[in-house]
């Protein structure tokens, strides 16, 4: 049986009128019927692009030179950023990035059953460089090239991008690539190191090197070093994230830590924790939530999908009584510690199953009067459906998912409550990571 031939393409630019963009930042263009998704290109522009791939239904390319441009337009800050897969719309100015974040939140509401909330509030910005504090950088041995890189993968293929700098990343680790890449190309065993995860808190900064052999006591040497000179803490990961640990400093807690000014709360978490990447928006976003849930002394609050308690801690700073509720245990304890840490006795936290029924768990009998969530990209569909059993009056809703966001919005309206009020928060810059934020009131009040 032959195998059938794979269709060549064609190796001439084509000229492309971009008409609007995708949600994944690609200019859309059409050829004769069929839907061209172009790499670079911005709405309004006509650019010349080559081929990367066609197939039956769309053909995708990368824009090689723009005949005419449109003001949104900008000079990318990275001189990686035509090939890096970390960011996808450096080409675009600030201004123009948000109001496409905007126009995708809009779009989501729209389909799910045309909500819209009552008022859109400005986006929450913050710096657009240098922001980034939690990241995986992938590390590979090129033969061809006799080095090994260090970075993020190339856009739209698993090749990494060579980069000797990154300007998104918090500056302790992104002016450190070059000098990272060289530790690890004199590593005896540099070619079983797949991938370095990235943690920075407020004052320390924290590399995990995943090494798939044994280390040797030289290469351990040398990464212990590396900590030494850059003010780093080396962690390692032999095996699964429960290997995960720390070899330099030898001594003190495995932790790194964030401050919360408003709130006068420090918190502290593992390298390995799920913790927001931009400090500076997710001290804007915390302020808000905070603002727009009007806690009562009074009154009992509930977090679901609390982590280690960014949320939790500072509501407990307002609320008579907080619950924090998590399905990974690891982070229920995280919780309590900061708790403990910052002597809070009005705050407990639970784990618990956050996919079916919990109204009959035991911390929920009492009732809330607010309620937070902060669920991950997958949404709270099922969630949803059963907080109407606590009578809250407010639920603030934070999301990463503009589309789960949107379909769980409409079982909250199903239920009795109005969108009062949605944004995005400019989490991820440069990106098309759409983050945002709604609040939900009970239609009695």
């Amino acid at each position: 049986m032959s195998r059938r031939r794979r269709k060549s393409l064609p190796t001439e630019p084509i000229q492309c009128v971009i008409e609007k963009l995708s949600h994944d930042g690609r200019g859309i263009a059409h050829l004769d019927g069929k839907i061209q998704f172009v790499d670079g290109a911005l709405p309004g522009e006509t650019v010349m692009a080559k081929y990367v791939s066609s197939r039956s239904k769309f053909d995708e390319l990368r824009a090689e030179q723009v005949v005419a441009a449109v003001p949104e337009r900008a000079v990318p800050p990275c001189e990686f950023a035509d090939l890096c897969g970390g960011c996808s719309l450096q080409h675009m100015g600030s201004d123009a990035q948000i109001q496409f974040k905007e126009d995708t939140l809009r779009e989501h509401f729209a389909h799910f059953g045309g909500i819209e909330p009552e008022e859109w509030v400005a986006p929450m910005r913050s710096q657009d460089l240098g922001y980034r504090r939690k990241a995986r950088l992938g590390v590979r041995y090129v033969h061809k090239r006799e080095s090994v890189l260090v970075g993020f993968r190339e856009k739209r293929n698993s090749f990494l991008t060579d980069i000797d700098r990154c300007v998104v990343m918090d500056p302790r680790i992104g002016e450190r690539i070059t000098p990272l890449r060289e530790l690890l190309h004199t590593l005896a065993g540099y070619q079983r190191i797949p991938q370095v995860e990235v943690a920075c808190g407020d004052d320390v900064v924290a590399l995990v090197v995943r090494h798939m052999d044994p280390l040797s006591e030289d290469d351990l040497a040398k990464l212990i070093a590396f900590g030494q000179a850059h003010d780093l803490h080396i962690y390692l990961q032999p095996k699964g994230p429960d290997t995960v640990h720390r070899v330099w400093p030898e001594d003190g807690e495995e932790r790194l830590s964030y401050r919360l000014e408003e709130f006068d709360l420090s918190l502290k978490f593992h390298p390995m924790d799920f913790t927001q990447v931009n400090a500076g928006i997710n001290q804007q976003m915390v302020h808000r939530a905070v603002e727009w849930l009007d806690v009562q002394p009074e009154e009992r609050v509930l977090d679901l999908f609390c982590g280690l308690g960014n949320f939790t801690l500072p509501l407990a700073r307002r609320a008579g009584r907080v619950v924090g509720v998590e399905g990974d245990d690891a982070m229920v304890v995280r919780g309590r510690e900061n708790a403990k840490l910052n002597g809070l006795d009005n705050v407990a936290f639970h784990g618990a199953n956050l996919h079916g029924d919990f109204t009959t768990e035991p911390w929920a009998q009492e009732g809330f009067d607010k309620i937070l969530i902060d669920p991950p990209r997958s949404g709270a569909e099922e969630v949803c459906e059963y907080l109407t059993a606590f009578g809250a009056n407010r639920i603030v809703y934070v999301s990463c998912n503009p589309a789960t966001l949107a379909r769980d919005a409409g079982v909250m309206v199903r239920n009795g409550y109005r969108l009062v009020r949605a944004g995005v928060m400019d989490m991820f810059p440069h990106t098309t990571h759409v983050e945002s934020i709604a609040l939900f009131e009970r239609e009695s009040n």
